[in-house]
């Protein structure tokens, strides 16, 4: 997604001039994401600053978010966490891929499980709403039930507020980088494996709360959500259905990442 771009740390006058131009045509913005794929990367200090002057001139806000990588909240301490939630951030994005640490290597995630948990862990802690991402299918068919089994025992622990599970699409332009940085012979799951590896998924998680979970995006075979644990019964009930009756799957010319 970022092949194109090199990392900048924008200048603050820049970004003001940004934020002054949106509020004067968007003042009745209630929600706004800090882009772009590593914003909490930015020296505390600057997000503070960022994020005063978001609610200055947007009166109406309720929600600042961004995208946050386990190191990046490693990196940041409980001090600065905090300070950053009291100058209005609210929501990080977590992209956590799988539980396993092997398939975590082979994609280079530049993370480990254990620093996956400490950091979400972290966040929540400090106050923070936590919306997790992971990806079916990443672990193609030889590493399919640990990657499941190790991903939902990580997200059991963590309990993030919000669990989003999309499926591996390998685009054209990627394929080969992904096959030599996987290290061995990679076969992708078909949709009906996907779909064990959802209903393995959802009988697997105990968060510690109510978490509302999804697998809606366009990269799903089929669209569904819930809260967990308590819509686990039908959530596998419509799973098996949809086992049974692959009619019902969205195309394949449908699906995007």
């Amino acid at each position: 997604m970022y092949r194109s771009k090199v990392y900048v740390e924008r200048p603050w006058p820049e970004i003001k001039t940004e934020i002054d131009l949106a509020s004067e045509s968007l003042i009745d913005t209630r929600r706004i994401f800090l882009a772009d794929g590593d914003a909490l990367n930015l020296p505390t200090e600057n997000l503070i600053q960022i994020l005063e002057y978001l609610n200055e001139k947007f009166p109406k806000i309720e929600r600042i978010s961004c995208y946050a990588m386990p190191k990046n909240l490693l990196q940041k301490n409980k001090e600065e966490l905090l300070q950053l939630k009291t100058s209005g951030l609210t929501m990080f994005y977590v992209g956590i891929e799988t539980g396993n640490n092997a398939i975590l290597r082979k994609v280079t995630k530049g993370a480990t499980s254990t620093g996956i948990v400490n950091g979400c862990r972290r966040a929540i802690d400090c106050g923070f709403i936590l919306s997790c991402m992971i990806i079916l299918g990443l672990g193609g068919k030889k590493y399919t039930e640990e990657h499941i089994r190790d991903t939902a025992k990580v997200i059991s622990e963590i309990s993030p507020h919000y669990l989003g599970a999309l499926a591996l699409i390998i685009e054209e332009g990627i394929y080969a980088e992904f096959m030599n940085k996987f290290g061995e012979e990679f076969k992708q799951l078909n949709d009906l494996e996907l779909l064990d590896e959802l209903s393995r998924l959802v009988e697997n998680l105990s968060p510690e709360s109510q978490m509302i979970f999804r697998a809606n995006h366009a990269s799903n075979v089929y669209s569904l959500g819930g809260t967990l644990p308590a819509d686990r019964k039908r959530l596998l009930s419509l799973i098996e259905e949809l086992k049974k009756n692959p009619v019902m799957l969205k195309p394949k010319v449908l699906r995007r990442f």
